[in-house]
């Protein structure tokens, strides 16, 4: 945990932004297997450890605007507990590492918040994403499992945003620690990226150096030889000479702060010509964004000039023709980039989209394109000192996608559809750093993974 006084901060702050009402934030349960002993690893609520960072299950927060008053509602562990579990520390004594004085048990919470709603004080809730917390929010409201969603409050998701999105420096050096994790997860998958080798058993090796260094993964690893499906956790398949094997994984760290990184490996470290031209045009594309990177700058913006810089390099190849500025403003560049440019990460990894991502990454001033590829942008609007987000351009040979519009004669003017055709066993190519916004620019968190083609090669020696 951080210092007492950091979540102290944040619920006053909370307090002042919100102005009147309790903001209820409910820890997460402990999720069974298949029977409730066995349970998944649990995960806690990330908005609850913003602000009361206890991570335990079983705990439920509440912050009591007009009597200034934080209290945790939870339950001490039976003896029962303490045979299976060890001994544990009284909830009283957990609650003042976060700064909360007042600890009650957990069966009072329901009376408390009837108790409110009687008196007519709202209730701030944030959107619940797990079904068990639509059910419990619904008992202690009593409101009706399918309107749950339609009680929950826009003012409190505002405030948590823009107390989430800017990163203080404990936050920061704890992402860090995550990087340094995803460091050695990396090198190690490129050095063993042989032909031969199965795809899970580098999955294998980057889980267990996430383990064995107290973190856990951020998300499910994917890491595949088919880089055309964006999101593929399948692994098995043998890696074999001429292949590229796109990896997109992080390390949590033990405090649950995100990296997230993707890297495109060649098999046995060695890239063929026409794979170089097309890595060579993501990594511009990648570098060039995060230079463009500072505040007061939208990133929708700097997505734009990234799908530039992919369509001016697939024009120089022969599959992009006509004018790029005109080919981006109509989309022709999403058949080969369909999705965005990156998201903010912290806690989650996307992080803080379980609250919307049209409050994470859009404001008044950017709506939401319905283009296909920039509808997919899940951060737009401008950014601030403080913000850490993905930078993760992208090309892509999707098969389906290809023969859909050439099907449909979609932007013949742009595509060559002949020359396309000749890249559908490509697969795809990403890569991914995390930058943290500074006050005058930016800078790229944890430590240098290797990413040009030399460092590929060198790495794949050693």
């Amino acid at each position: 945990m951080f210092k007492a006084s950091v979540y102290t901060q944040r619920r006053k702050r909370l307090k002042e932004q919100i102005g009147s009402g309790l903001a209820l934030f409910l820890g997460n349960e402990e999720s069974p297997m298949n029977y409730p002993a066995n349970p998944y690893h649990f995960r806690q609520d990330s908005s609850f450890l913003y602000f009361f960072g206890l991570d335990y299950p079983g705990l439920a927060g509440v912050v009591d605007v007009e009597e200034d008053r934080d209290i945790i509602f939870g339950d001490d562990v039976t003896i029962e507990d303490i045979i299976w579990m060890g001994d544990q520390p009284l909830l009283k004594d957990r609650a003042l590492k976060a700064g909360v004085e007042e600890t009650v048990p957990s069966n009072t919470l329901e009376d408390t918040l009837r108790k409110a709603i009687q008196k007519g004080r709202k209730v701030h809730f944030l959107p619940p994403y797990r079904q068990e917390t639509v059910i419990k929010l619904s008992h202690l409201l009593g409101i009706h499992n399918n309107l749950v969603k339609d009680y929950v409050s826009q003012a409190l998701i505002k405030e948590v945003v823009a107390q989430r999105s800017i990163k203080i420096q404990e936050e920061i050096e704890e992402m860090e620690r995550a990087l340094d994790v995803s460091y050695e997860m990396y090198t190690t998958a490129m050095k063993m990226a042989r032909s031969g080798v199965y795809e899970r058993e580098i999955v294998g090796r980057m889980e267990g150096i996430a383990l064995s260094a107290g973190c856990h993964m951020a998300f499910p690893t994917i890491l595949t030889v088919n880089g055309q499906t964006l999101h593929n956790h399948y692994h098995g398949n043998m890696l074999e000479k001429g292949r590229l094997v796109v990896c997109d994984s992080g390390a949590e760290s033990p405090m649950h702060y995100a990296s997230d990184i993707t890297r495109t490996i060649p098999v046995d470290g060695e890239f063929t010509e026409r794979q170089k031209e097309i890595y060579e045009i993501v990594l511009e594309t990648q570098m060039t964004a995060i230079q463009s990177i500072k505040p007061n700058v939208n990133y929708r913006d700097i997505h734009i000039q990234a799908a530039k810089t992919i369509a001016s390099g697939l024009k120089g190849l022969g599959l992009i023709k006509g004018d790029v500025d005109e080919a981006v403003k109509n989309g022709v560049h999403a058949m080969f980039f369909p999705h965005g440019l990156g998201h903010q990460i912290g806690l989650d990894v996307h992080d803080m989209e379980d609250l919307g991502e049209n409050f994470v990454g859009y404001d008044e001033k950017y709506e939401r394109s319905e283009q296909f590829g920039l509808a997919y942008l899940r951060f737009a609007k401008e950014l601030q000192a403080g913000f850490v987000v993905t930078v993760e351009p992208g090309i892509y040979f999707i098969p389906a996608l290809i023969d859909k519009w050439r099907a449909e004669n979609k932007f013949p003017e742009f595509i060559d559809y002949d020359k396309a055709e000749g890249y559908k066993d490509f697969g795809g190519i990403r890569i991914e750093d995390d930058v943290l916004v500074t006050k005058d620019g930016s800078r790229v968190l944890g430590k240098p993974i290797p990413k040009t083609i030399q460092e590929l090669a060198d790495i794949a020696e050693s």
